[in-house]
């Protein structure tokens, strides 16, 4: 994964490789929420439809050692290659996903760009910066690898969507521990049963 995040700059960047052909990522990439859902250091109060690819996003960002509230109108355009997310307020001014093909699936590059504000507004509001950019596309990457696999499979879409996706990121950090537990005890009754039925059988 390439990354290129400074403070002065007006543009920050991500690029990862996914598993997806071109017209897939396209695709998942149309569901906006979801991709700032599977952000991390993102946490949604409400999002709301307020016209045709346009949405309010109320939250909080929890990327900066100070974490900040947020209330941003978002409106998106489909690309040739891609999408653009203009915001209607804050520091950030738009977020562009292009997709390109490559060898095998395809590439995601995320670049943020800060250039509604000139560079001495930009340094009083440096506290506003979004710095999740690489932990989203690294979360991204990980979650499209998975989506490969088992977005054919009902169950899990159903769970991803209806129970994963509405969480909080610390819900979801908690579901796992929980997962990993109860795999753990399962794994501990067998061995016990094994060691039983080989010592008293």
């Amino acid at each position: 994964m390439n990354k290129m995040v400074t403070p002065t700059d007006d543009v920050a960047w991500a690029s990862i490789k996914t598993p997806l052909a071109v017209n897939e990522l396209m695709t998942f990439c149309r569901d906006i929420e979801r991709l700032f859902r599977i952000n991390p250091l993102l946490e949604f109060k409400n999002w709301e439809i307020m016209g045709e690819n346009q949405y309010r996003f109320v939250g909080k960002n929890i990327s900066q050692e100070t974490p900040f509230e947020f209330e941003i109108d978002l409106d998106i355009n489909e690309l040739n290659d891609g999408y653009k997310i203009e915001y209607s307020n804050g520091i950030k001014s738009s977020t562009v996903l292009k997709i390109e093909s490559i060898t095998e699936g395809s590439k995601l590059t995320i670049t943020d760009y800060y250039d509604g504000l000139s560079e001495k507004e930009r340094q009083l509001h440096l506290d506003e910066v979004d710095k999740s950019l690489v932990v989203w596309a690294k979360y991204l990457q990980k979650y499209l690898m998975t989506w490969k696999r088992w977005s054919g499979f009902a169950p899990w879409r159903w769970y991803m969507r209806r129970i994963w996706q509405p969480m909080k990121p610390m819900g979801r950090r908690i579901t796992y521990m929980l997962l990993w537990i109860s795999v753990v005890e399962v794994v501990l009754i067998a061995l016990g049963v094994a060691i039983y039925w080989v010592e008293y059988k």
